[in-house]
């Protein structure tokens, strides 16, 4: 692999209504050479106005801002092709805000209280695919059939709709509709985005039930 074929840094776009706190968490991820803010906005109606533009690879947003919320600014990314990962970074963890957050498709939860490494990595296994949420609220995933958790399996290791198909023994077409199911599920966009949350799973010694 050349000079020119390295990978950029991720892009994240940052919506925070608080300005010197948005400024002190763009100088944390900017002063990492992975990472790099290519956008911000301050409220609900910038967010949804720059994104389609902007397109970030990382969403971090804040729940409370001036004209609505960071769910509202996540269902707006969620219609972007392709979507964002989603990660909230919030003063506040209650189950509320959990619930809602992960309904509105974020993969991760993070207090402005953290450390800045910790938001540095937190932002990283977004983009990597995997899951981020407080200790007391962590868990493997939506619930899904033992039948829908094997095709999460089989999409990691590679393998077609056909192929899973044939796996199974079931129709292509279930299987294209059960991998449907399987993205909304996680509210992801694209099989690649499950394909790499089984492998973060399985670097972190997860293994299905």
């Amino acid at each position: 692999m050349t000079a020119t074929d390295q990978p950029g840094p991720i892009r994240v776009m940052l919506v925070d209504d608080h300005e010197v706190v948005r400024r002190g968490i763009v100088t944390v991820i900017d002063a990492h050479e992975a990472l790099s803010v290519i956008g911000e906005a301050a409220s609900v109606a910038e967010a949804n106005r720059r994104l389609p533009a902007i397109r970030p690879e990382v969403l971090v947003v804040d729940l409370q801002l001036p004209d609505g919320t960071g769910i509202d600014v996540m269902r707006t990314a969620r219609g972007l092709d392709p979507a964002p990962r989603m990660l909230v970074l919030t003063s506040f963890d209650d189950d509320a805000a959990i619930r809602e957050s992960k309904a509105a498709g974020a993969a991760g939860l993070m207090l402005k209280s953290a450390r800045s490494l910790e938001i540095v990595e937190a932002i990283r296994a977004v983009h990597a695919g995997r899951s981020i949420w407080p200790s007391d609220h962590a868990e493997e995933g939506p619930e899904l059939s033992e039948s829908d958790q094997r095709i999460v399996e089989l999409i990691g290791d590679g393998h077609s709709n056909r192929e899973i198909a044939d796996a199974l023994g079931i129709a292509e077409k279930t299987v294209k509709n059960r991998v449907t199911v399987i993205l909304q599920a996680h509210g992801m966009q694209r099989r690649t985005q499950v394909a790499a949350m089984v492998a973060a799973r399985r670097r972190a010694g997860w293994k299905p039930q």
